[in-house]
């Protein structure tokens, strides 16, 4: 089940992001560190109303921020469209426990209804430069791939921007 986060979830989805740091580190993927995700981000997700969170059985096990608000970084990247009506996925995570089970398919299938019961333009995301399996998670999913961005407090290398026009 999806559902809007509580204020008691967020310690939930610390552990549940810092066990995902942990395995991509293991797998020499550099994207999430001491700095990001935190605490902080999550809690301003939560006041935004804009965090969900995957359960199973009564056991958080994934999340994402499904939100309105365009980042500085994105302001200058070349999107298909305009930028008054998107909506920008963060932080999107599944313990590596329920990994490869569809689970972030669920979260995302999730966040591409309500965009488009809500009848915004399209869905923009990143997702780091090394990490070649989101790339391709979100490519299937029918994602354009395109510019990079960099965000220097989490790695040297670029992350690239994907947008998805309904």
């Amino acid at each position: 089940m999806i559902r809007k986060a509580t204020i008691n979830d967020i310690d939930s989805i610390i552990e549940i992001t810092k066990a995902c740091a942990a395995h991509m580190i293991s797998k020499n993927i550099f994207q999430w560190n001491e700095y990001y995700p935190n605490k902080l981000a999550f809690t301003k997700d939560f006041q935004k109303d804009e965090l969900y969170v995957l359960e199973l059985k009564n056991k958080i096990i994934g999340s994402i921020t499904i939100s309105t608000f365009m980042d500085e970084e994105y302001i200058p990247v070349n999107w298909l469209t305009p930028n008054n009506n998107n909506i920008y996925i963060h932080r999107l995570a599944v313990h590596p426990n329920y990994q490869g089970k569809g689970y972030a398919q669920q979260l995302m299938q999730f966040a591409e209804n309500y965009s488009k019961e809500n009848n915004y333009a399209s869905i923009r995301l990143d997702t780091f430069s090394q990490n070649k399996r989101n790339q391709k998670f979100y490519e299937l999913r029918g994602y354009k791939k395109l510019e990079p961005i960099y965000f220097p407090k989490q790695s040297e290398h670029p992350f690239h921007c994907y947008e998805l026009v309904f």
